[in-house]
């Protein structure tokens, strides 16, 4: 498990949602549900686990999560994700869990149905709803209340529906279309919140059985209430009118805005966007600017509405966007709005958190180092790595890194010039003498270390350049490596005595991370000058290629990996004649097969 993991695994919230795990690339491989967060997505790097749940958790590089209100929305928030994504991992899951909807068709005798789908047919949709059970013993109720036809086809004489009063049987009666509107208008109703009415209804029903001692009946009326109040349980996640809409929460602290977006379209939370920014107005016009930004810029879809919290202008919004910007003060949207809120505030939280750890890491691991060494804090390391193959190409790089993070504008590279043969202990001379005599001339910031990939003879030659012929002072550190050419020890000053360090500490840490990047900066250019000087040594025979040529080439294709895998068409493409270009292939495909 690498620490961006474990850092995020300690800042989890012990609220429930929905987690997205993440592969290497990046994708979402994995989506689930938890009542609490911090609990069910550690439980995954922790214990023992099963074939198939160890071959995901072996792929999870990252994860991020969204809080919810309550472990229903978390249920259809789970749902919405894997449609969106259709992670590799959530196959069984994406097949058993589509949500239902209670359906009013649009026929000119309607009929009320259960149905996973909804489609452009002029009918009545709602939902969608957690509990198939549930939804079908609303219908239920719903048929006994309204009597609408039930069968698909319209048969040719009364059905059993009929004599139980659950159907104006249109097969042989005229039902005109103002009763039928009339129950449709009234069942959407029930639906849209007026089942309070009924269920009051039912209770008192269910108390008036129970004291008859008719308690098969109260039994009967108990269960329907208890399925009204499953099926109609409002959904902050789900919104009935199918509007589409933007909700925006923001949250500021410590000169740092965190602004969240929920999208929902058709009703259901699709996606959100986050935003964390350093501010340096008043939040309310930041987030003015950010919104704005928000639509104008990134060319986002601009819905019908958009919920905004109180605190800003919704007059400036609605002109500048044209948009209707709603600040609800109650109800489903405003609950939304808050949900924003306070997935904003648990972002910034989580924020500042990683900064802090990152210090730790960082900041604090350099401060340490200043005092183990005995020197000021060094604030900035200069590294130096040489490379070759017995002496050829060689060549050595240079890495900086200030408050303990890489500065990569600053990196430099350096082609050995007066070195012959494989010599590191005066390349290191060279280098070291170019770097800082430049550094003197130019008055370039100096480093407070400089840290020396190498033993005794590496730290020496530093030094003794340094001092005796630049006159400078700046501390000097070597970093030995062990027999599998991994971090070992630190050595300083002209004993090169070894600096005590713990190997857990983020010190040690630190100088790992230093040593392999400079180790990794001057290998790549390395590998770069020993391909360029073998695709020009290659060439220097053939007729019509000279310097300019190889350039052309090179620029042209980007490598010499892609010139060998270049057609005659190609070459000819970037300048070549037909006959020089057959040539360049042939001695590239001679020279390959003699490497091999």
């Amino acid at each position: 498990m690498n620490n961006k993991l474990k850092e995020k695994l300690a800042l989890l919230p012990d609220q429930s949602g929905c987690y997205l795990m993440k592969d290497r690339q990046g994708t979402v491989i994995y989506v689930g549900k938890a009542k609490i967060l911090k609990n069910r997505v550690r439980s995954y790097f922790t214990g023992s686990h099963d074939g198939k749940t160890l071959r995901l958790v072996n792929e999870i590089e990252d994860f991020e999560y969204i809080v919810t209100s309550s472990n229903l929305e978390a249920l259809i928030l789970e749902l919405n994700l894997i449609k969106k994504y259709d992670p590799k991992y959530n196959v069984m899951l994406k097949d058993d869990k589509t949500y239902p909807f209670i359906k009013i068709t649009a026929e000119r005798h309607p009929r009320l149905l259960t149905t996973r789908q909804v489609k452009k047919d002029k009918a009545k949709y709602f939902g969608p709803y957690p509990n198939v059970q549930a939804a079908r013993e609303t219908i239920k109720l719903l048929e006994r209340l309204y009597p609408l036809r039930k069968c698909t086809t319209i048969p040719d004489r009364v059905c059993l529906y009929y004599h139980m009063g659950q159907c104006l049987a249109p097969c042989v009666y005229d039902v005109t279309e103002e009763k039928n509107k009339e129950m449709v208008e009234e069942i959407a109703k029930f639906l849209n919140g007026g089942y309070k009415k009924i269920k009051d209804e039912l209770v008192e029903k269910m108390l008036k059985a129970s004291e008859q001692l008719d308690f098969e009946r109260a039994k009967e009326l108990r269960d329907q209430i208890h399925h009204i109040e499953a099926t109609m349980e409002k959904q902050k996640m789900t919104m009935n009118d199918s509007v589409d809409r933007d909700v925006f929460g923001y949250a500021f602290d410590k000169g740092w805005m965190c602004v969240q977006v929920f999208f929902i379209r058709q009703g259901k939370l699709i996606e959100r966007d986050v935003s964390m920014f350093p501010v340096y107005d008043t939040p309310e016009e930041e987030f003015l600017t950010y919104l704005g930004q928000f639509y104008e810029k990134n060319n986002h879809f601009l819905p019908k509405e958009i919920l905004i919290p109180d605190s800003v202008d919704h007059e400036i919004i609605e002109q500048f966007l044209n948009v209707h910007a709603l600040q609800p003060k109650r109800g489903k949207k405003k609950d939304l709005v808050l949900l924003a809120h306070k997935n904003a505030k648990i972002a910034l939280r989580e924020k500042f958190a990683l900064i802090e750890r990152d210090e730790e890491r960082t900041i604090k691991a350099v401060e340490n180092l200043g005092e183990k060494l005995g020197i000021y804090t060094p604030v900035r390391i200069e590294a130096f790595d040489n490379s070759n193959i017995q002496g050829t190409d060689p060549v050595s790089a240079m890495v900086v890194f200030i408050d303990g993070k890489p500065s990569k504008k600053d990196y430099r590279k350096y082609k050995i010039k007066t070195v012959q043969g494989p010599d590191d202990y005066e390349s290191m001379r060279e280098v070291v003498r170019r770097r800082y005599s430049r550094a003197l001339k130019d008055q370039l910031p100096l480093p407070d270390l400089i840290i020396i990939d190498g033993g005794k003879g590496h730290l020496s030659a530093a030094q003794d350049v340094l001092e005796n012929e630049l006159g400078l002072d700046i501390p000097v550190a070597g970093l030995v490596k062990n027999e599998k050419h991994r971090t070992s020890e630190l050595i300083l000053g002209e004993a090169a005595e070894v600096v005590q360090l713990e190997r857990n500490s983020q010190e040690f840490y630190l100088l790992q991370r230093i040593q392999d990047e400079v180790h990794r900066f001057a290998i790549t250019f390395h590998r770069q000058l020993r391909g360029k000087n073998a695709f020009q040594s290659v060439l220097d025979d053939i007729p019509g290629i000279g310097e300019k040529r190889k350039k052309l080439l090179l620029k042209h294709f980007g490598s010499v990996k892609k010139i060998k895998e270049a057609s005659i068409e190609e070459l000819k493409e970037a300048g070549v004649p037909k006959n020089t270009a057959q040539l360049i292939l042939e001695k590239l495909r001679e020279q390959e097969r003699d490497l091999s």
